[in-house]
């Protein structure tokens, strides 16, 4: 029989599962894996565990076979996981890929029953214990720095033979969602095909958000330096961080309104620049080829960062003492101490190597 990490022994994948359920971010990150399956196996049925809350994500990537929701927040995990390892079970797996590398997600991926599970070694998993349950490890790229989440995510492929070497991520357009845009550039004034920035001063971690007063600094610097009118997209309670931005502004940056996340995609696809802190936006522009400058305090742009070599981050992560820490238990947080002038440097930059390449 082949090996099953060489190309001949693909012959013997035929059904995958991707557990991968959260959060946004995460599940960008993972997107080139099933890429890189649907090249590799074109007739393999490919399906996904998600949490219920980023099965819309998933609606807008082609290469899935099949979305399995886990109910975790509509009603108790609990109570709906017994239902949905069954059907896992069901459908008899030839391997099942552990993305997420917590003890939760590991159990699911091992209880689907699966002829193989694969996740990363305990070094690089978030919790260690969760390799107990994998019946094989992938071999993580050896680089003398540390590895973006990406090429981790795709060491998982490659354990089934998959060359890793192709980071694509397949979102598509839904049709209706380009009308998110056309609304951003009404609100802003702006004739069909317009110009605009986004800002996104939200994130789910309170210690990754730059102050709103300092992105409506950008905004304004953004208007006079480059003549680009800003959209603040915010996501779930967060509206109110978002006026926050226009307030102080000047009159530069507009509130975007209430989008679904292929809104959300199409506004930043049509975007000239996005500056975010590390959270689901962020990842989704880049995704998208948008121009991106990210803002890092307690997590490490280069594991987590912007993927395109011309994209630019401005970080405190060596600075930081709450590092991978939701809050932050210092008297001042790093992401505070990143001016101003640091940010809008960054965004000169970045506009002028988008202009140099156009």
């Amino acid at each position: 029989m082949a090996d099953a990490r060489s190309p001949e022994g693909l012959r013997y994948i035929n059904r995958i599962l991707i557990v991968r359920l959260g959060s946004l971010g995460d599940i960008v990150h993972a997107l080139p894996v099933a890429a890189a399956l649907r090249r590799a196996l074109p007739d393999a049925r490919i399906d996904w565990v998600v949490d219920e809350r980023h099965r819309e994500l998933l609606d807008l990537v082609p290469v899935v076979d099949r979305r399995l929701v886990w109910r975790t927040h509509s009603a108790p995990a609990w109570r709906s996981a017994p239902g949905l390892i069954a059907e896992l079970r069901r459908a008899r797996y030839d391997a099942v890929l552990d993305l997420q590398g917590l003890i939760k997600s590991a159990v699911l991926a091992r209880a689907a029953g699966g002829r193989r599970t694969i996740g990363l070694p305990r070094t690089h998993l978030r919790e260690g214990a969760a390799s107990v349950f994998y019946s094989e490890t992938a071999r993580p790229p050896d680089a003398p720095h540390v590895v973006h989440v990406v090429a981790l995510n795709l060491s998982l492929a490659a354990a089934l033979g998959v060359k890793p070497d192709i980071w694509e991520f397949p979102l598509q357009a839904e049709p209706g969602a380009a009308t998110a845009a056309d609304d951003v550039r009404q609100r802003l004034g702006l004739p069909d095909g317009g110009r605009y920035a986004v800002l996104n001063p939200g994130a789910a971690w309170p210690n990754k958000r730059w102050p709103p007063e300092r992105f409506g600094a950008i905004a304004q610097r953004l208007r006079v330096r480059h003549d680009l009118p800003v959209a603040v997209v915010w996501g779930p309670g967060e509206e109110a961080l978002a006026k926050a931005v226009t307030d102080v502004s000047g009159g530069t940056a507009t509130v975007t309104g209430r989008t679904t996340l292929a809104g959300l995609v199409a506004v930043l696809r049509d975007a000239a620049l996005l500056v975010s802190g590390d959270t689901g936006p962020l990842h989704l522009a880049a995704a998208v080829s948008t121009p991106v400058v990210g803002i890092y305090g307690p997590t490490n742009p280069e594991r987590n960062g912007p993927w395109a070599a011309d994209d630019l981050t401005v970080s405190r992560f060596h600075e930081c003492h709450c590092h991978h820490r939701r809050r932050c238990h210092a008297a001042r947080w790093c992401v505070g101490d990143i001016s101003v002038e640091e940010v809008t440097r960054a965004v000169d930059d970045r506009l002028a190597a988008g202009a140099a390449h156009a």
